[in-house]
């Protein structure tokens, strides 16, 4: 399949299950998150930021899962994603949202190079995103202090369920953390002693959207 056929598949997926994940966008913001889908294919094949998948289960499975973030997200929230790798899910959140702000913290300095380049990408689309809303720092979560954000997102991180409470200890005094995982992530949190909501991720049957309240001050 050419790649213009990939994307024609790619744009109709995400237009075709929207609703399922209770999305919805604008054609700017589909433009944008096409742009962002055509550079993430180009670097994929030398830094394996996502294991292959056809454009359709891409647009679902990383974009709209991603997106789900949004309801959870209130106006203006600042945001420090985890792992971001790729730029899952921050950077598709960003692209719909041009209110929110973010922190993007990955230990793979090549990682960080291209969430830099997707970062600049973005900002020449109508979302306007710039220097001022999103930042990368290529660093280990753990050795750095948390940023003041009031939301933590994390969709994969290395040893995810055994890293879990480290995380929910790091995060700032009374902030939300949204984690993608399954039912083994979920009794990480349970041990961790914090309280956490679950929502059940379309299309599966034990991944979950977790929203943790992290301890309070």
């Amino acid at each position: 399949m050419s790649f213009p056929e990939q994307l024609k598949e790619f744009r109709t997926a995400l237009e075709i299950n929207a609703a399922a994940y209770g999305i919805s966008f604008d054609a700017d913001t589909l433009d944008a998150l096409s742009k962002y889908y055509r550079l993430l294919t180009a670097w994929n094949t030398r830094l394996h930021l996502v294991a292959p998948t056809s454009p359709r289960e891409f647009a679902a499975r990383h974009i709209l899962e991603s997106l789900m973030l949004l309801d959870h997200l209130p106006p203006g929230a600042v945001v420090a994603d985890i792992g971001s790798g790729a730029g899952l899910p921050i950077i598709p959140c960003l692209i719909a949202r041009p209110d929110l702000r973010a922190v993007l913290i990955e230990a793979s300095p090549k990682k960080a190079v291209f969430l830099n380049e997707a970062l600049r990408e973005v900002a020449s689309s109508s979302t306007s995103m710039g220097d001022a809303r999103a930042r990368v720092v290529a660093k280990r979560f753990e050795d750095i202090p948390a940023p003041q954000v009031d939301h933590i997102t994390c969709r994969a991180l290395e040893r995810f369920e055994e890293m879990a409470p480290t995380l929910i200890s790091w995060a700032p005094a009374s902030s939300i953390l949204l984690l993608f995982g399954g039912e083994g992530l979920e009794r990480r949190i349970e041990a961790a002693g914090v309280a956490a909501d679950r929502i059940l991720i379309p299309n599966s049957e034990r991944r979950f959207l977790f929203i943790v309240r992290s301890r309070a001050a």
